[in-house]
């Protein structure tokens, strides 16, 4: 095996993130937004005092909805920052005081997409841009679905949200060729795809504690 020199060997074979704490000298909210704000913070790191301003974020869930006939429901939403009609997976903010994520996960699914699920499972996590904000996102594999009981009243860039049901290998596809973009929608469709190789064996309990 070539090793890259200074290179660590983790003899588990494991690779995990590292909670830390660092001293916080400074904490201020440079920017109130719309929707978000900026907050402005300065620490010490190594012996060095640090200033970042990042995006105060609320968190988040999605949801990979595959249907019995392994396709994935995938909806159209325009996104102002990109300029750009994006395919995305059913997602919103944790923006509910109090509401479970899972509780959000199936709010979501529902308010976005009209459909409901019996059978939901973690399937991974993940920190959106860590360099410039806080977010954290948990994606749910939702399956055994069926339509919701009611359509819900959509607004803003929601109003003209498409819906599509798209096998797997195709969002892989799409994925791998560069077609869409969707952050949480191209970490999803190739988490499934690991994830279904491994006959699921790596779905965490839908209740599962997170931050973990």
């Amino acid at each position: 095996m070539i090793r890259a020199v200074g290179e660590a060997v983790d003899a588990a074979g494991e690779v995990s993130d590292e909670p830390a704490t660092v001293p916080v000298q400074a904490s201020e909210r440079a920017f109130t937004g719309a929707v978000w704000d900026i907050q402005r913070e300065t620490f010490w790191y190594r012996n060095t005092a640090i200033t970042r301003d990042f995006v105060a974020h609320t968190g988040a869930v999605g949801v990979l909805a595959l249907d019995e006939n392994n396709r994935v429901l995938l909806i159209k939403q325009y996104r102002h920052p990109v300029r750009a009609r994006l395919w995305e997976i059913p997602a919103g903010l944790l923006d509910i005081a109090g509401e479970p994520p899972l509780v959000a996960a199936q709010r979501e699914l529902a308010e976005e997409a009209d459909v409901v699920a019996s059978d939901w499972a973690v399937l991974v996590d993940m920190a959106t841009s860590p360099g410039g904000s806080n977010e954290r996102i948990r994606i749910y594999l939702a399956r055994g679905l069926t339509a919701a009981a009611a359509s819900f009243p959509r607004e803003a860039e929601e109003a003209d949200i498409q819906t599509r049901w798209v096998p797997l290998d195709r969002c892989i596809d799409a994925v791998l060729t560069r077609r869409i973009h969707n952050g949480p929608l191209c970490c999803a469709v190739l988490a499934a795809a690991a994830a279904q190789a491994r006959d699921w064996r790596t779905l965490g309990a839908a209740d599962e504690p997170w931050p973990t």
